[in-house]
């Protein structure tokens, strides 16, 4: 009986030990492997490796290795089967279409967008890698509640806050997409994010809140560097070609561009590489070689080659055009940016007789759109080059009561206040970080009866509302627009007036 047992047992360990050995090498073969096996790892065993969707649109191939069958829509080539994705558009979700492109939900295989607004985290395998959408894990009406409290909570003894307003379509609605470009052990290309508080590139296939074509292109180039022999970057050795790529899309428009970040002005076989890649992509109407050879962080360097096309794309917002380049910045949720300029305007509660500031006024957008609302628009901005973009706007839309200055907003509004100027309204929307003491100083000099202050960052905004307090001007009431669904950042609008 007891050798019986022994036997039993021994069996029992030999039987089961082994395979998870096994196992556990296979998931420690290669720390940086493909996205969508377990924590972004290659598998090694005996089985075939799945061909990503990628490298099947790359290779000519649909769902399931099936041919595409080329039909074009509104100038866009669709496929009769699109893959399921996981990752971010315009796109939306109903099986209908919204200004010719098709949305999503209705696709078969598409199991995230079952459930519309409803969270759940494990339809994205890097999700606490990444550490972009800390929201994931709650459905999107709980993520609106969440942060209507917490702005509540900020804002209580300022002025009362409005409803949170959300998003009917909460996914894929990033127009701008980055992805860092790195090799894994074997040396083979992958793409994705850095993970949070790190320089280890997380791979990415696809994502919940980027534009899907946007991520479909990023594919399609990883694939294609092997057969460029182009190398993508070791930042601990300086070696390799490639860095980044950054994607802007105009969701009106459909027009693309596509940065391609080096670490070297030379792009062996460049002509080749873009013609290649607009076959696979022929709604690409842009191609710029950046170079960045700089030991930083930063993603985009100074100097710039155009490969294909204008140079810059254009986007409609608020029934106004505007031109983008690389380097400008431009609101990355269209859908929710209209509302946010749409309430800001009606905060401040234009009569067709005001003087305005758009002071960290980008490209001009918000000034633009409020030019029709106002005698006279005066936009100031440090980057030259989006002051550049924001008179060519102002030229676009042939709007004739704007100006544009490049200039430090403070300083200028205090030169302007010295001059025995005066302006109604100014319209501020300055970066996380909000705005300065010396700003808020320049604005109180020119007593404007009203601030309208656009903030993505709600703390700031609370240090600055105080600090707007104490030169004379009282918030009277918010409005919360959630551009960012999914994440824990809100944008706010706050009307503040003059005591």
């Amino acid at each position: 009986m007891i050798d019986n047992r022994l036997k039993k047992e021994k069996f029992r360990i030999e039987g089961k030990k082994p395979a998870a050995k096994t196992e556990k090498k296979e998931f420690a073969s290669d720390n940086k492997g493909r996205a969508g096996t377990p924590n972004g790892k290659a598998l090694s065993g005996k089985k075939p490796r799945v061909e990503t969707r990628s490298e099947k649109m790359y290779n000519g191939k649909g769902e399931n290795g099936k041919g595409q069958n080329g039909k074009v829509q509104n100038g866009k080539v669709q496929n009769e089967k699109t893959f399921s994705r996981t990752s971010q558009s315009d796109k939306r979700q109903d099986g209908k279409t919204r200004n010719g492109k098709i949305r999503n939900d209705e696709r078969p295989g598409n199991k995230f967008h079952k459930e519309r607004g409803q969270g759940n985290s494990s339809q994205c395998p890097v999700y606490r890698r990444c550490g972009s959408c800390q929201l994931l894990h709650l459905p999107y009406k709980k993520q609106l509640e969440q942060k209507q409290k917490e702005l509540e909570t900020l804002l209580k003894p300022f002025c009362r806050l409005e409803s949170m307003i959300g998003m009917s379509d909460p996914y894929h609605y990033r127009n701008k997409v980055h992805a860092v470009f790195d090799h894994d052990r074997k040396g083979n290309p992958i793409s994705g994010v850095y993970e949070a508080n790190s320089h280890i590139v997380v791979p990415v296939e696809s994502c919940l809140i980027e534009d899907q074509k946007s991520d479909e292109i990023i594919g399609t180039i990883r694939v294609m560097l092997k057969s460029f022999k182009i190398r993508t970057y070791d930042e601990d050795t300086g070696y390799g070609l490639l860095r980044h790529v950054l994607i802007r899309r105009g969701f009106e428009t459909g027009e693309i561009m596509v940065v391609l970040v080096t670490a070297s002005p030379v792009f062996p076989s460049k002509n080749n590489f873009i013609k290649a890649l607009r076959e696979r992509h022929p709604e690409i109407t842009t191609v710029i070689q950046n170079l960045n050879n700089r030991g930083t962080s930063m993603v985009l360097g100074d100097k710039e080659n155009i490969l294909y096309g204008k140079g810059y794309i254009e986007d409609v917002l608020c029934g106004c055009r505007f031109r983008i380049s690389s380097k400008s910045f431009y609101q990355v949720n269209p859908v929710q940016t209209e509302v946010l300029y749409k309430k800001a305007i009606d905060a401040a509660g234009l009569t067709g007789k005001e003087r305005i500031i758009d002071a960290y006024c980008g490209i001009g957008t918000i000034g633009i759109v409020a030019s029709s609302h106002v005698k006279e628009v005066i936009g100031v901005e440090l980057n030259k080059d989006a002051v550049r973009d924001a008179i060519e706007n102002a030229k676009l839309n042939h709007i004739k009561n704007a100006s544009f200055y490049c200039n430090d907003a403070g300083k200028f509004m205090v030169n302007m206040a010295e001059s025995g100027e005066h302006v109604d309204v100014v319209f501020m929307d300055p970066p996380r970080s909000g705005s300065t003491e010396e700003f808020i100083d320049s604005v109180s000099k020119m007593r404007p009866d009203k601030v309208v202050y656009v903030s993505c960052g709600p703390e700031t905004l609370v240090r600055d509302l105080e600090y707007f307090k104490k030169k004379g001007y009282e918030a009277k009431k918010a409005w919360g627009v959630d551009m960012f669904p999914w994440t824990t950042h809100v944008e706010t609008i706050v009307e503040i007036c003059r005591k």
